[in-house]
């Protein structure tokens, strides 16, 4: 009877044991869901706080863009004299770290490095870069035998390039090869601001160094041929120059513009810079009312109209950065110019097919062709 009673006090110790467990289990199973549903809720709310966190960080970045779209107009307008350095990117140096000293180092081994003193105060950077044919009697020479090889009897190109960079451009060493290689002197410099010239950039300032040097090659060639040859921004420098030389009576022998623009004006709202702005409301009164606060109109539609002397155009239709239409639209404007009545006048385009864009018509094979067509007569219209 002991050992019945112990053996049922065990059997049910055994049975409340095994209740208690499934009690526990229960328990267990409880607090388990509910870490798993805490468990859960915390990485929703996890998500949700990531959504609400890259949001807000899109805001932020929207309304710190939004600011600085609106705040570039107003403070453009407040100091137009950030406009002009915008128009003349003179302080932009391309290809970098290149001695101007040496054009050699460009692969210009039959050219002379000087400078030249337009005003007191003012020395400008100046290359000349003699016909290919003297290149084995280059070597070697000083300044006084670069200053008589322009009475040889060939022509001279007065070239002026456009806004950033410096006369050792990349694209513009080629084309002074190319011209070179084609029988012309080249003379080219860095406007007063540019390069290794001294001064400050400006419209008139631009004109006047233009002059000078057209006045120093002309000293030395006599009635020998000078052709002016202005590209991009030095197309208006060049209109204006022969503007001034016409009105003197004393014309050059023929106007080349490579990539063209009407002027300033229309060239500023037509540049893919302005494409984010060009539809703001009171673009004119923002980006190019600035422009003309500081003096600067390179007006060649306006130009054209006191210019007698023959006149090429040569554009790219693939051209983004002065747009083929306004070189066409000079043209037009030139072609129907009574000052320019009895001149050759020619609009030259090349195709997008060639991707010549900008800076590379240099590159056209047509080239030497269309000069020396151009150049050989200059009395009818074209």
């Amino acid at each position: 009877m002991r050992k019945r009673k112990n053996s049922a006090d065990h059997d049910s110790a055994f049975t409340s044991s095994l209740l208690d467990g499934r009690s526990d289990l229960k328990h267990c199973n409880k607090t388990t869901d509910a870490g798993s549903e805490a468990e859960g809720s915390g990485k929703a709310m996890g998500r949700r706080y990531k959504r609400g966190g890259l949001m807000g960080r899109l805001k932020r970045i929207m309304i710190w863009v939004l600011g600085i779209y609106i705040a570039i107009p107003v403070i453009i307008k407040l100091c137009p004299s950030i406009q002009a350095k915008i128009v003349f990117l003179n302080f932009v140096r391309v290809p970098y770290f290149i001695d101007l000293k040496r054009p050699l180092d460009q692969g210009l081994n039959h050219t002379h490095n000087f400078y030249l003193q337009p005003e007191e105060g003012i020395n400008i950077g100046v290359w000349h870069t003699v016909p290919v044919v003297m290149w084995r009697e280059a070597q070697g020479k000083d300044a006084e035998w670069f200053d008589k090889s322009f009475q040889s009897n060939h022509p001279v190109i007065l070239y002026l390039h456009g806004n950033a960079g410096t006369r050792g451009g990349d694209h513009r060493v080629q084309l002074y090869k190319v011209l070179s290689s084609l029988g012309y002197h080249v003379v080219t410099f860095d406007y007063r601001g540019w390069g290794d010239s001294e001064g400050s950039p400006s419209e008139e300032g631009m004109m006047s160094d233009s002059l000078f040097l057209y006045q120093w090659i002309k000293q030395r060639i006599g009635q020998k041929q000078l052709y002016i040859w202005g590209h991009s921004l030095g197309t208006g420098v060049a209109t204006n120059l022969v503007r001034r030389l016409c009105d003197r009576g004393t014309p050059p022998d023929a106007l080349i513009l490579e990539s063209p623009f009407t002027n300033i004006r229309e060239e500023a709202k037509s540049h893919p810079f302005s494409m984010i702005y060009r539809y703001l409301p009171g673009f004119d009164w923002f980006f190019l009312d600035a422009i003309s606060a500081n003096d600067i109109r390179f007006a060649s539609d306006e130009n054209v109209n006191h210019i007698s002397c023959p006149v090429l155009i040569l554009h790219a239709e693939d051209d983004t950065v002065v747009p083929f239409h306004l070189g066409k639209k000079l043209y037009d404007l030139a072609a129907q110019s009574k000052s320019l009545n009895g001149h050759k006048v020619q609009f030259i385009p090349f195709p997008s097919s060639l991707g010549y864009r900008h800076k590379f018509i240099y590159k056209s094979p047509q080239l030497p062709n269309i000069l020396s067509d151009f150049l050989s007569t200059s009395h009818l219209h074209v």
